[in-house]
């Protein structure tokens, strides 16, 4: 495979993860803004930005985090390059550059959210709520991932394809996650109090994940189960550990087929080596956020090695 058709592959599923991710922080800021105010650091609007990112963007532009503007800035702004719009604007572009390569139904998937997108950019403000805004776009979201499992082949392409799904995956969850460490930083008293356990479910429900965790814990909602589920439980399809898992099962998978290994699978495996023997006790020692910020990091140094040893040049 020619590594173009390699790279286009990758970013169209971080393009489609990154869109449904801007999503679910929207859903987030919206249901902790309905809570009385919890006069942490920074406003719940504020904290989105943080752990998007697009902070520093945001403000050029804007100024004042409100929330109007901040819905605007993540979903719509095209001048905000991982603005939901702009996201899946990309991610069609990226698939009509190798249409040849995806199913006539994953390109129909990705071309009929952008159509949808322009009719909603034609939609005056007022007349479109956020729930129908976060809604439509985890229901475009899972059809693309539902018809790129469905009809592809197993071949290097679906590989490149999930290892931009579960890149993305691990550095939103970590980054949704981090909404929390934003909302409440210096403000320890609050910690284990009912506003603390309410907003920890809220990121569940917003991460799809509220039924899920009850399934395998039961009982009471405490900060600790939530992280040991959202990072170190491999029966969580968002969690931590389970993006690194399926990055290392891909790239085995394209170290067999074309031979040779590269710095990306010795990378890989360190990470899932070291989530494997964490203990949550271990997490909250370092500082829940200091280990959020460092996991993302890993899996942006990560996300070069792959590029260097498959997206620069030819893989085959």
């Amino acid at each position: 495979m020619l590594s173009r058709t390699a790279d286009n592959l990758f970013w169209i599923a971080r393009y489609i993860e990154r869109a449904e991710t801007k999503a679910r922080l929207l859903e987030v800021g919206s249901r902790i803004a309905l809570l009385p105010s919890a006069a942490g650091y920074r406003n719940e609007w504020d904290s989105l930005l943080q752990a998007s990112g697009s902070a520093i963007g945001f403000g050029k532009k804007y100024g004042e985090a409100v929330q109007r503007n901040i819905e605007s800035w993540l979903f719509f702004d095209r001048d905000n390059p991982s603005s939901v719009a702009s996201c899946i604007t990309s991610a069609r572009e990226s698939g009509r550059i190798v249409r040849t390569a995806l199913t006539a139904q994953v390109w129909d998937a990705l071309n009929s959210a952008f159509q949808e997108l322009r009719q909603l950019e034609r939609t005056p403000r007022s007349e479109l709520e956020l729930s129908r805004l976060t809604e439509w776009t985890m229901r475009h979201a899972a059809l693309v991932r539902g018809t790129i499992d469905a009809t592809l082949l197993r071949n290097d392409g679906w590989d490149f394809l999930n290892l931009g799904f579960s890149l993305e995956r691990a550095d939103n969850t970590a980054r949704l996650m981090d909404v929390k460490y934003y909302v409440l930083l210096p403000r320890v008293e609050y910690v284990g109090s009912g506003l603390d356990n309410y907003q920890w479910t809220t990121l569940l429900r917003a991460m799809s994940a509220h039924r899920a965790f009850h399934w395998a814990y039961g009982g009471e909602v405490t900060a600790a189960k939530i992280a040991h589920f959202l990072i170190l439980n491999p029966q969580c399809p968002r969690s931590l550990i389970t993006c690194v898992e399926s990055m290392t099962g891909h790239l085995e998978r394209l170290a067999r087929g074309y031979h040779r290994s590269t710095e990306a699978q010795t990378k890989a495996r360190a990470l899932q080596a070291e989530l494997a023997e964490l203990r949550v006790e271990d997490i909250f020692d370092e500082g829940l956020h200091e280990f959020l910020s460092r996991f993302i990091r890993e899996v942006a140094t990560l996300g070069g090695l792959i590029r260097d040893g498959y997206l620069n040049g030819d893989v085959r």
